[in-house]
């Protein structure tokens, strides 16, 4: 089995959680605070987005709808936007709500470790904390489920995982 990777580097099994301990844990706009205990056993999802480009705001309604569907079936969603202040970020969620955790970069270089340059940008990172797959670019509802299937969470074959 090849090991993933992510803008033409390998990574191994546990990059999520050498990541965690590596880097500043990652916080939503709320204080929330992700770390290697809160997400073990769990699907994440990231999704590097800006307030200025026009495929994050056609995606971020079946972005919100999929948190909502699997956030109870372990998946965690983090919306990380991508270098843009606090303040500007704030300003467009008063206009465009959203149910997902959003985390600014100012709190954590995720978007730098990932090479963030086009958006969005979907990392999916399985149970066991390996990059499961990658989606450079807008490519609609149904690609982003497959994408999520092949980290463990939702239909693949048309059955639900867990």
């Amino acid at each position: 089995m090849h090991e993933p990777s992510l803008c033409g580097k390998q990574f191994s099994a546990h990059f999520f959680s050498l990541l965690f301990a590596r880097l500043p844990a990652p916080r939503t706009t709320e204080g929330e605070k992700f770390t290697n205990d809160s997400t073990k056993g769990k699907v994440v999802l990231l999704e590097f987005w800006t307030t200025w480009c026009v495929y994050c705001v056609a995606e971020a309604p079946f972005v919100d709808k999929i948190n909502q569907e699997y956030g109870e079936k372990g998946l965690v969603v983090l919306a990380v936007n991508v270098a843009e202040s606090k303040k500007k970020v704030k300003r467009y969620l008063d206009q465009h709500p959203r149910t997902t955790r959003v985390v600014l970069t100012d709190d954590t270089n995720l978007a730098a470790m990932y090479e963030a340059t086009v958006y969005p940008i979907y990392v999916v990172i399985d149970r066991d904390g390996n990059i499961a797959g990658t989606q450079r670019g807008a490519a609609g509802e149904e690609a982003l489920r497959d994408l999520l299937a092949s980290g463990g969470i939702g239909p693949k074959d048309g059955s639900d995982t867990q």
